[in-house]
């Protein structure tokens, strides 16, 4: 059974504070994942770290296009919400109909992956994609020369993006600090 890491749950609150930094007024966020795969830790970690910040966390156990939608409006029914999507196979099948919805209601969405944020998701902050898969050809390297895979040291990514889709934000009417724009990695205009 796979467990969320350290690094996983530090990256929980990073996403939090992003969402509150741009949207200060925002009240509760939804979690939406697939329960069949194993990111509980994430969701108790989003439901622990909320309230610290001034959120109530509900989640929602999505995978079909119709739960997405009513989990997506349950949350627009109250105002000053916002959108946490968990990096499973199913958001991100989904994430053009996930961001449909999120901007049809005006709700801002964060994810792990900068391929959400391109696509219309608000932001994301998560490991590099392509310095995680530089970083897996040093295993296979060792691999492919004799050592045993047990045997080699877990790491966790080391490089992370953030970035805003600032096209998003002004269509939800959301004004981007500028000193987050400096921080972005990316700012997609």
């Amino acid at each position: 059974m796979l467990q969320a890491s350290d690094f996983e749950f530090a990256i929980v609150g990073k996403w939090l504070e992003l969402l509150k930094e741009v949207a200060p007024k925002l009240t509760h966020v939804s979690v939406l994942w697939t329960q069949s795969i194993t990111y509980a830790g994430l969701v108790r970690e989003t439901e622990r770290t909320g309230p610290r910040l001034g959120l109530r966390v509900a989640s929602f156990d999505v995978s079909a296009p119709a739960q997405f939608e009513a989990a997506i409006t349950e949350t627009a029914r109250e105002e000053n919400g916002a959108l946490v999507l968990l990096p499973t196979p199913q958001n991100s099948a989904n994430r053009d109909l996930i961001n449909a919805l999120a901007i049809h209601h005006r709700l801002p969405t964060m994810s792990a992956f900068r391929f959400f944020a391109v696509s219309g998701s608000l932001m994301s902050y998560g490991a590099s994609l392509p310095e995680l898969y530089r970083r897996s050809a040093f295993y296979v390297d060792r691999v492919l020369k004799g050592e045993k895979p047990a045997d080699l040291p877990i790491q966790g990514p080391t490089k992370f993006e953030l970035v805003i889709n600032l096209k998003t934000a002004k269509t939800l009417g959301l004004k981007i600090p500028p000193f987050l724009q400096q921080r972005a990695d990316e700012v997609i205009e």
